[in-house]
């Protein structure tokens, strides 16, 4: 066992231990960073981070040590949700910028339809022309009128009083009344 004779590292400066040079710590949490050893010490214990640490494969053994003091800063700053608190006011935060965002889209959007019907009512040549569009002088032509729609079509099929399932009311029935004649389920 070779010791560490420079300087050890958080973890074994704050159990006030000699610092191998195989330690499982060193790497992970520098000396110059002692507060983040403390805090996941604090948290999960030095014993079950040296094996968490363990378990993880190399290549990926930073990126635990780095989630795992990210993890117990956040559990110390709010014991009860830890890092999910932190998620939570962000996806609110979140929320709110984007009913933020639709409210100022829908201002736009009426803006933009309040505009475009002033210019429908009364044209004028600047407001049909475009800043950086080369428009032809020539008449104002009127909108052609919408087209019409065919009005609706009902089919009755007169052939058996069980084949169709809905009927025209009659004038003397309104809509606001529901009769069993109608339908042959209840029958």
């Amino acid at each position: 066992m070779i010791l560490n004779t420079i300087t050890p590292c958080a973890a074994c400066k704050l159990l006030r231990r000699r610092c191998a040079e195989e330690c499982p710590f060193s790497p992970y949490f520098s000396p110059h960073e002692p507060h983040k050893f403390a805090a996941v010490h604090k948290v999960f214990g030095a014993s079950n981070v040296s094996k968490l640490l363990m378990e993880v494969p190399e290549i990926q053994r930073a990126d635990a040590a780095n989630s795992l003091v990210y993890e117990a800063s956040l559990r110390l700053r709010d014991p009860v949700y830890g890092s999910m608190g932190a998620i939570l006011a962000l996806q609110q935060q979140v929320q709110s910028l984007h009913t933020e965002l639709n409210a100022v889209r829908t201002e736009i959007l009426k803006y933009n339809c309040r505009e475009a019907t002033k210019n429908i009512i009364s044209p004028t040549p600047a407001a049909l022309v475009s800043p950086g569009v080369v428009s032809i002088d020539s008449p104002l032509q009127p909108l052609p009128p919408p087209p019409q729609l065919p009005p609706p079509s009902i089919v009755v099929s007169s052939s058996s009083s069980t084949s169709s399932l809905y009927t025209l009311p009659s004038s003397s029935t309104g809509y606001s009344s529901v009769s069993s004649d109608n339908l042959p389920y209840f029958d």
